[in-house]
């Protein structure tokens, strides 16, 4: 009988670790990678039309090795395709031409903190000189903040890099925005890979706590189960 209500309380602590990871593992934007989209890249994102987000202006969706090509702005060549493959946004920076790109995320609840992962890169518009500074200008509802700046040299390229910003949600539901911003001529910001999951615990710090949790409940039970015999 004992050995029961250990297994029932090791399953239920269990239990409760797992739906706490699968929590922590959710992201709450779709088609963050901009893989679905309804005509092909290379092009305009008022051509292209990735599900699930909003744009125009001059942002474009990149397929693959199509960065240094047209339509649209082609930088100078070399430019490393995304770190997690397939397609990626490409933005002009300059002051009255970023257009913000847009997508609604709802299932928030008021007052978590919520971490905005996304991977950013830059390069300049090819025939252009001078050096250029890039980054990414990022809201969740009001809340407004900015990526590591980035300083490309004139014909080169700002590497990919990973940015993580913490936003506390105001409302169940907020438009998550990226718009680029830069100075130079012309700055070009590329974006993808793009992420929100609530601020909890990594999953093993979570298995740790339901085993602890678990080791000390049983501990619970047998003292009193000890102390029932000894009354006896």
């Amino acid at each position: 009988m004992l050995s029961r209500k250990f297994s029932l309380i090791g399953i239920c602590t269990l239990g409760l670790a797992i739906s706490l990871c699968k929590i922590a593992r959710a992201n709450l934007v779709t088609n963050g990678d901009f893989s679905s989209v309804t005509n092909a890249p290379k092009d305009f994102f008022s051509n292209v039309l990735p599900t699930d987000w909003t744009s125009g202006g001059y942002v474009f969706v990149d397929a693959p090795n199509t960065a240094d090509t047209g339509p649209g702005i082609p930088v100078y060549p070399g430019f490393p395709n995304s770190p997690i493959g397939g397609n990626f946004i490409e933005a002009d920076g300059t002051p009255g031409l970023g257009l913000p790109l847009n997508q609604t995320i709802s299932g928030l609840n008021v007052g978590q903190v919520y971490n905005v992962s996304f991977y950013q890169a830059a390069g300049q518009q090819n025939g252009d000189a001078g050096p250029t500074t890039e980054q990414w200008q990022v809201s969740l509802g009001s809340d407004t903040q900015f990526s590591a700046l980035m300083s490309t040299p004139q014909g080169s390229y700002s590497p990919w890099q990973t940015q993580t910003l913490s936003y506390t949600a105001s409302s169940t539901s907020e438009v998550l925005s990226f718009v680029a911003v830069g100075t130079g001529l012309p700055p070009i910001v590329f974006l993808d890979g793009v992420d929100m999951e609530a601020n909890v615990p990594e999953p093993s710090a979570l298995l740790l706590l339901a085993g602890v949790g678990t080791v000390a409940a049983i501990g619970r039970l047998r003292r009193r189960v000890c102390a029932k015999s000894v009354a006896v």
